[in-house]
């Protein structure tokens, strides 16, 4: 899927010619921002959420800074259900946080009318990404009779399936968190909506790469990459002037 998508958005780049964009400078804007959610394959409901910035560079192109914070997951993860009906992940030991500054290109590929109409842009952008590998605090029945029970970091040599009555909040462990760098891009093609010149909503669909030189550790006992790939979609609203 991620290959066929790549070679979607490769094709529509390609495509991006001036004769695609009929510029008019009453339809331009200086200055656009949006926000809105991130559906990604390595998330989990909703992956996480972000906020751009872009700026007019000519007729056809624009630059953008953006700020995206998302969560990553093992596609090993597995929900459990301890007996007094409390969820957990068994043999997770850390969440692991994201936050992703970056700076992008966009182009216009097919312009819309100033109050009607889609507008189909092509994107890139690159960034450093800055992992917080969070705890993953479970409450474990330590005596096997419920008069020593205590939260504690998951640890996968001393904790037992069969002991644990579920998880604590995800802010249990943010005080414990560890720093892992690293560095991403992505690719993909927005399709904005608009019934006036001021508003956008929309939609970006592409795919992206991050690589950890430091391996974060999400399940110990699965194996754990330094390199992801996915395919996101982005739902976006936002204001331009």
């Amino acid at each position: 899927m991620i290959r066929i998508l790549t070679l979607l958005l490769v094709a529509a780049l390609l495509a991006a010619t001036p004769a695609m964009a009929q510029y008019n400078e009453d339809e331009s804007f200086r200055n656009e921002l949006s926000y809105g959610i991130n559906f990604n394959s390595n998330g989990g409901l909703i992956g996480g959420a972000f906020i751009r910035s872009s700026y007019f560079v000519n007729e056809n192109r624009y630059q953008f800074f953006g700020l995206e914070a998302v969560e990553v997951k093992h596609p090993k993860e597995e929900h459990y259900i301890a007996a007094l009906g409390e969820p957990f992940v068994y043999g997770k030991k850390n969440y692991l946080f994201v936050i992703r500054p970056h700076y992008g290109q966009e182009r216009v590929l097919f312009r819309k009318a100033a109050e009607s109409g889609v507008q189909v842009n092509a994107l890139v952008a690159v960034g450093p990404s800055i992992g917080l590998q969070v705890p993953y605090y479970i409450d474990y029945n330590f005596d096997g009779n419920g008069t020593d029970v205590r939260t504690v970091p998951y640890d996968e040599n001393v904790h037992s399936i069969d002991y644990i009555l579920g998880s604590d909040t995800v802010f249990r462990g943010f005080g414990e968190s560890k720093i892992k760098p690293g560095v991403h891009g992505k690719a993909g093609v927005s399709f904005e909506y608009g019934r006036y010149r001021e508003s956008i909503a929309g939609i970006e669909v592409g795919v992206g790469v991050e690589y950890f030189p430091s391996k974060p550790i999400i399940i110990p006992l699965a194996e754990n990459n330094n390199v992801f790939t996915s395919v996101y979609l982005n739902l976006y609203y936002g204001s331009r002037k």
